[in-house]
């Protein structure tokens, strides 16, 4: 029931595009350090073409995705239909992060519309795409994206969005490093974002 490729095609591509969230799966080195699995929203994807993808990478309580890419640049991303005609797309791939504060950060982030709270682009280099049957995926009524995230990066405004990243995103789980923002110094474990 598998079908492998090596590109995005048209269909593939129509089937990502119906889909309001994707899921980011990456993992450190260490045999023991945190593997991550993150849900994603938002207008945030774009496929750039059929071999790259791309997505906006919001501010956050973890710095999990970035931390693992900046580190060995494995992921993979999952893409399920709740809604009509079921079926599952994985891409794998090599992910690089373009920081908000790379010189080059404006080109990789044209394809966006402008919002509050985006603390890098993340660009995959596809090597594998896959669709299976999601046949074991239930159905769900899709509602609508949450405001929660835009309005709590307003309230903060951009001096509290670049305080709360030097304090939460400096360093992953396992310590690797994070956003570049953020100096070396020792986040706090608790959240002060919404889940």
């Amino acid at each position: 029931m598998a079908d492998n490729r090596t590109a995005i095609d048209e269909a593939t591509a129509a089937f990502i595009r119906r889909q309001p969230m994707f899921f980011v799966a990456t993992a450190p080195l260490a045999a023991d350090g945190h593997v991550n699995l993150s849900p994603r929203g938002l207008d945030s994807f774009r496929i750039l073409s059929p071999h790259q993808v791309a997505w906006i990478d919001y501010v956050g309580s973890g710095i999990e995705t970035v931390a693992h890419l900046k580190e060995n640049g494995r992921i993979v991303v999952m893409f399920c239909a709740f809604e009509g005609k079921p079926g599952i797309v994985r891409l794998h791939g090599t992910g690089r992060v373009t920081e908000a504060a790379d010189p080059d950060f404006a080109d990789a982030a044209a394809p966006f519309p402008s919002t509050e709270g985006v603390r890098a682009v993340i660009t995959i280099d596809i090597r594998r795409v896959s669709r299976t049957c999601g046949f074991g995926v239930p159905l769900m009524s899709f509602q609508g994206q949450r405001p929660d995230l835009m309005r709590w990066c307003r309230s903060k405004g951009p001096d509290g969005l670049a305080d709360y990243q030097r304090r939460k995103n400096a360093v992953s789980l396992d310590g690797l490093p994070g956003i570049r923002l953020a100096p070396d110094n020792h986040p706090e474990n608790e959240s002060g974002m919404p889940h």
